[in-house]
């Protein structure tokens, strides 16, 4: 038995890239930020805020929702799976880390969302309607 499930909070670090691929099935990307406080040990050693930065990958339904709704600075739970890729460039491995969205619910206030001249008031949340075993146009 396994399990690859990722639980994420945190802040859209940039408007998410939206694009289209075969049948036009639409595909969006967007770094979100998670941060961990810093804190002071009893020794009196200052311990800096920390903060990890993801990559993801959401695909037709939530794809749409990210074009709609999502701009940088957006608070987010995403819930979804880790992803390795790996491809060449100029004769070098590269290598990237995803997590591929299952569930994305935004977590403004619905009165900061009416307020952007960019997107209307958001819902609450959305799930993927990728059920096991659809392929992935990939």
């Amino acid at each position: 038995m396994s399990v690859n499930k990722v639980i994420l909070l945190g802040n859209v670090g940039r408007d998410p890239e939206v694009r289209y691929i075969e049948k036009d099935v639409p595909v969006a990307n967007f770094p979100l930020a998670t941060s961990e406080r810093g804190y002071t040990t009893q020794s009196g050693v200052q311990v800096p805020e920390r903060t990890e930065w993801h990559n993801i990958v959401a695909w037709r339904g939530l794809a749409k929702l990210a074009e709609t709704y999502i701009r940088k600075g957006s608070q987010l739970y995403i819930e979804g799976r880790l992803q390795t890729r790996s491809w060449e460039k100029d004769g070098v491995a590269r290598y990237t880390t995803e997590i591929i969205a299952d569930v994305i619910q935004l977590l403004d206030r619905r009165e900061k969302a009416a307020e952007s001249p960019v997107a209307p008031a958001a819902p609450t949340a959305v799930v993927n309607e990728l059920q096991p075993g659809d392929d992935l146009p990939f």
